[in-house]
Protein backbone atom coordinates (compact mmCIF):
# COMPACT_ATOMS: atom_id res chain seq x y z
CA UNK A 1 0.00 0.00 0.00
CA UNK A 2 1.20 3.48 -0.97
CA UNK A 3 1.67 6.43 2.01
CA UNK A 4 -2.28 7.32 1.67
CA UNK A 5 -2.42 9.35 4.36
CA UNK A 6 0.82 11.80 3.61
CA UNK A 7 -0.67 12.28 -0.06
CA UNK A 8 -4.20 12.70 1.19
CA UNK A 9 -2.65 15.71 3.16
CA UNK A 10 -0.85 17.01 0.34
CA UNK A 11 -3.69 16.34 -2.40
CA UNK A 12 -6.02 18.47 0.23
CA UNK A 13 -3.52 21.30 0.65
CA UNK A 14 -3.55 21.21 -3.46
CA UNK A 15 -6.96 20.80 -3.74
CA UNK A 16 -8.43 23.73 -1.26
CA UNK A 17 -5.39 26.36 -2.65
CA UNK A 18 -7.05 28.94 -4.93
CA UNK A 19 -7.17 29.23 -8.54
CA UNK A 20 -8.20 29.05 -11.89
CA UNK A 21 -10.67 25.76 -10.89
CA UNK A 22 -12.17 27.84 -7.84
CA UNK A 23 -12.26 30.84 -10.78
CA UNK A 24 -14.32 28.94 -12.88
CA UNK A 25 -16.52 27.23 -10.86
CA UNK A 26 -17.23 30.22 -8.83
CA UNK A 27 -18.31 31.94 -12.02
CA UNK A 28 -20.66 29.23 -13.62
CA UNK A 29 -22.52 28.75 -10.60
CA UNK A 30 -23.00 32.50 -10.23
CA UNK A 31 -24.46 32.67 -13.63
CA UNK A 32 -26.23 29.22 -13.99
CA UNK A 33 -26.68 28.10 -10.61
CA UNK A 34 -25.69 24.64 -8.69
CA UNK A 35 -26.32 22.83 -12.02
CA UNK A 36 -23.70 24.80 -13.92
CA UNK A 37 -21.14 24.52 -10.79
CA UNK A 38 -21.66 20.65 -10.62
CA UNK A 39 -20.89 20.29 -14.91
CA UNK A 40 -17.78 22.19 -14.17
CA UNK A 41 -16.60 20.48 -11.68
CA UNK A 42 -17.29 17.44 -13.79
CA UNK A 43 -15.42 18.82 -16.56
CA UNK A 44 -12.21 19.63 -14.31
CA UNK A 45 -11.96 16.21 -12.80
CA UNK A 46 -12.75 14.96 -16.24
CA UNK A 47 -9.55 17.15 -16.97
CA UNK A 48 -7.62 16.17 -14.08
CA UNK A 49 -8.33 12.11 -15.05
CA UNK A 50 -6.64 12.60 -18.30
CA UNK A 51 -3.70 13.58 -16.38
CA UNK A 52 -3.72 11.14 -13.88
CA UNK A 53 -4.27 8.45 -16.78
CA UNK A 54 -1.36 9.98 -18.90
CA UNK A 55 1.12 9.41 -15.85
CA UNK A 56 0.28 6.40 -15.03
CA UNK A 57 0.79 5.21 -18.24
CA UNK A 58 4.02 7.15 -18.71
CA UNK A 59 2.95 9.69 -21.27
CA UNK A 60 3.10 12.63 -19.43
CA UNK A 61 7.09 12.04 -19.28
CA UNK A 62 7.70 13.34 -22.67
CA UNK A 63 6.23 17.09 -21.73
CA UNK A 64 8.41 16.55 -18.00
CA UNK A 65 11.34 15.53 -20.53
CA UNK A 66 10.83 18.04 -23.58
CA UNK A 67 10.68 21.49 -23.24
CA UNK A 68 9.42 21.91 -26.85
CA UNK A 69 6.89 19.78 -25.43
CA UNK A 70 6.19 21.70 -22.18
CA UNK A 71 6.22 24.58 -24.10
CA UNK A 72 3.36 24.34 -26.79
CA UNK A 73 0.97 22.79 -23.48
CA UNK A 74 1.68 25.61 -21.95
CA UNK A 75 1.30 28.46 -24.55
CA UNK A 76 -1.84 26.82 -25.48
CA UNK A 77 -3.33 26.73 -22.21
CA UNK A 78 -2.10 30.36 -21.46
CA UNK A 79 -4.11 31.52 -24.18
CA UNK A 80 -7.39 29.36 -23.65
CA UNK A 81 -7.13 31.11 -20.03
CA UNK A 82 -6.81 34.75 -21.02
CA UNK A 83 -9.57 34.03 -23.55
CA UNK A 84 -11.91 33.16 -20.59
CA UNK A 85 -10.26 35.93 -18.47
CA UNK A 86 -10.96 38.76 -21.24
CA UNK A 87 -14.63 37.02 -22.11
CA UNK A 88 -15.12 37.86 -17.80
CA UNK A 89 -13.84 41.23 -18.13
CA UNK A 90 -16.41 42.01 -21.30
CA UNK A 91 -19.04 40.35 -19.02
CA UNK A 92 -18.51 42.52 -16.33
CA UNK A 93 -18.94 45.85 -18.15
CA UNK A 94 -22.39 45.15 -19.14
CA UNK A 95 -25.73 43.77 -17.64
CA UNK A 96 -25.80 40.16 -18.72
CA UNK A 97 -22.84 37.98 -19.98
CA UNK A 98 -21.18 38.50 -23.89
CA UNK A 99 -19.71 35.81 -25.88
CA UNK A 100 -16.99 36.80 -27.93
CA UNK A 101 -17.07 37.34 -31.65
CA UNK A 102 -14.20 34.67 -31.97
CA UNK A 103 -14.89 32.91 -29.01
CA UNK A 104 -15.45 29.01 -30.47
CA UNK A 105 -18.69 27.37 -29.63
CA UNK A 106 -17.33 24.83 -27.19
CA UNK A 107 -16.10 27.75 -24.90
CA UNK A 108 -19.71 28.31 -23.74
CA UNK A 109 -19.90 24.68 -22.38
CA UNK A 110 -19.22 24.78 -18.44
CA UNK A 111 -17.79 21.09 -19.15
CA UNK A 112 -15.85 22.32 -21.57
CA UNK A 113 -14.09 24.81 -20.10
CA UNK A 114 -13.22 23.10 -16.59
CA UNK A 115 -12.18 20.29 -18.71
CA UNK A 116 -9.87 22.18 -21.49
CA UNK A 117 -8.96 24.13 -18.92
CA UNK A 118 -7.08 21.31 -17.27
CA UNK A 119 -6.12 19.53 -19.85
CA UNK A 120 -4.02 22.45 -21.09
CA UNK A 121 -1.99 22.82 -17.53
CA UNK A 122 1.13 21.22 -18.31
CA UNK A 123 1.68 21.93 -14.31
CA UNK A 124 -0.89 19.18 -13.45
CA UNK A 125 1.02 16.90 -15.59
CA UNK A 126 4.14 17.67 -14.03
CA UNK A 127 2.11 17.05 -10.54
CA UNK A 128 1.03 13.75 -11.38
CA UNK A 129 4.36 12.62 -13.07
CA UNK A 130 6.88 14.26 -9.82
CA UNK A 131 4.44 13.71 -6.81
CA UNK A 132 2.94 10.54 -6.77
CA UNK A 133 5.78 8.79 -6.86
CA UNK A 134 7.38 9.72 -3.58
CA UNK A 135 4.14 8.54 -1.75
CA UNK A 136 4.75 4.80 -3.77
CA UNK A 137 6.43 1.95 -1.66
CA UNK A 138 8.88 -0.24 -3.17
CA UNK A 139 7.61 -2.96 -2.12
CA UNK A 140 4.63 -3.61 -3.73
CA UNK A 141 4.02 -3.17 -7.72
CA UNK A 142 4.00 0.84 -9.05
CA UNK A 143 0.68 0.43 -11.08
CA UNK A 144 -2.05 -0.42 -8.41
CA UNK A 145 -0.77 2.41 -6.20
CA UNK A 146 -0.27 4.81 -8.49
CA UNK A 147 -3.60 4.34 -9.39
CA UNK A 148 -4.92 4.61 -5.59
CA UNK A 149 -3.62 7.91 -5.37
CA UNK A 150 -5.11 9.05 -8.46
CA UNK A 151 -8.24 8.22 -7.45
CA UNK A 152 -7.70 9.50 -3.65
CA UNK A 153 -6.74 13.02 -5.36
CA UNK A 154 -10.16 12.93 -7.24
CA UNK A 155 -11.85 12.03 -4.50
CA UNK A 156 -10.50 14.90 -2.59
CA UNK A 157 -10.91 17.58 -5.44
CA UNK A 158 -14.76 16.25 -6.06
CA UNK A 159 -15.72 16.59 -2.44
CA UNK A 160 -14.04 20.36 -2.05
CA UNK A 161 -15.70 21.53 -5.27
CA UNK A 162 -19.15 19.74 -4.47
CA UNK A 163 -18.98 21.62 -0.96
CA UNK A 164 -17.49 24.60 -2.59
CA UNK A 165 -20.37 24.78 -5.15
CA UNK A 166 -22.97 23.78 -2.93
CA UNK A 167 -22.04 26.86 -0.63
CA UNK A 168 -21.99 29.66 -3.63
CA UNK A 169 -25.06 28.06 -4.78
CA UNK A 170 -26.69 28.47 -0.81
CA UNK A 171 -25.85 32.58 -1.54
CA UNK A 172 -26.41 32.89 -4.81
CA UNK A 173 -29.50 35.10 -4.66
CA UNK A 174 -26.94 37.70 -3.35
CA UNK A 175 -24.28 36.81 -5.60
CA UNK A 176 -27.11 37.12 -9.31
CA UNK A 177 -28.00 40.73 -8.32
CA UNK A 178 -26.55 42.59 -11.38
CA UNK A 179 -23.71 44.72 -9.43
CA UNK A 180 -22.74 41.73 -7.40
CA UNK A 181 -22.52 39.26 -10.55
CA UNK A 182 -20.33 41.90 -12.25
CA UNK A 183 -18.10 42.15 -9.89
CA UNK A 184 -17.81 38.23 -9.73
CA UNK A 185 -16.95 38.44 -13.26
CA UNK A 186 -14.63 41.26 -13.08
CA UNK A 187 -12.88 39.22 -10.10
CA UNK A 188 -12.91 35.78 -11.85
CA UNK A 189 -12.02 37.71 -15.34
CA UNK A 190 -8.65 39.07 -13.85
CA UNK A 191 -7.93 36.26 -12.08
CA UNK A 192 -8.04 34.11 -15.17
CA UNK A 193 -6.13 36.57 -17.36
CA UNK A 194 -3.52 37.07 -14.63
CA UNK A 195 -3.21 33.18 -14.23
CA UNK A 196 -2.69 32.92 -18.20
CA UNK A 197 -0.46 35.72 -18.56
CA UNK A 198 1.69 34.54 -15.65
CA UNK A 199 2.02 31.06 -17.31
CA UNK A 200 2.78 32.14 -20.47
CA UNK A 201 5.78 34.34 -18.82
CA UNK A 202 7.09 32.34 -16.18
CA UNK A 203 9.80 30.54 -17.71
CA UNK A 204 9.02 27.34 -15.25
CA UNK A 205 5.18 27.79 -15.22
Amino acid sequence: MPDILPFLLVALLVVVVPGVDMALVTRNTVRGGRRAGFVTTAGILAGVCMHATAAILGLSAIIAASASAYQVVKLAGAVYLIGLGVRGLLAARSARPVTMPIEPRIERSPFLEGFMTNVLNPKLAVFFLSLMPQFVVSSSPALPQLALLSAVFLVVGAAWLTVYVTTIDRVGAMLRRPSMSRAIDAISGTVLLALGLRLALLDDA
